[in-house]
């Protein structure tokens, strides 16, 4: 049987881009190997959890014109701390455990990391979020 973290290894996609390089420094390896694979594979889970903290909040994203959903989109994953523990939890939840030791060693600056990523990953599907597309 394998065990967790092999399997977790295994249904990351591979991100050709994310070249790592003996020069490059921990916290970009992990951003490469790491965190960016983990966030495309969590890519439909993170739109789901983004259109329910929608819908929570009265549905007012689809009034919005693109640009203050883009900054609507910053601000929830920025701001507010109950949703971005949310999203955290998303991502963490799918670190082997030698990673997940990494994490901590520098959870702040991954955090960041983590969280530009996420905001990135939900603005770039914006179209995604539309209201004809959540139902």
């Amino acid at each position: 049987m394998k065990d967790r973290d092999e399997l977790l290894l295994q249904l990351r996609p591979q991100i050709e881009s994310a070249v790592v390089q003996a020069s490059t420094l921990p916290d970009e390896q992990f951003q490469n190997l790491t965190l960016r694979p983990v966030i495309l594979l969590q890519n439909d889970l993170l739109l789901e959890a983004f259109r329910n903290y929608v819908q929570k909040h009265k549905n007012v994203f689809y009034d919005m014109s693109i640009e203050k959903r883009m900054a609507y989109i910053e601000n929830a994953v920025q701001k507010d701390m109950k949703f971005r523990n949310s999203l955290k939890g998303m991502i963490i939840g799918q670190f082997t455990l030698k990673e997940y030791s990494y994490y901590i060693t520098n959870s702040s600056a991954l955090n960041k990391c983590m969280m530009d990523l996420v905001k990135n990953r939900l603005q770039s599907n914006i179209q995604l979020l539309d209201k004809l597309s959540a139902v």
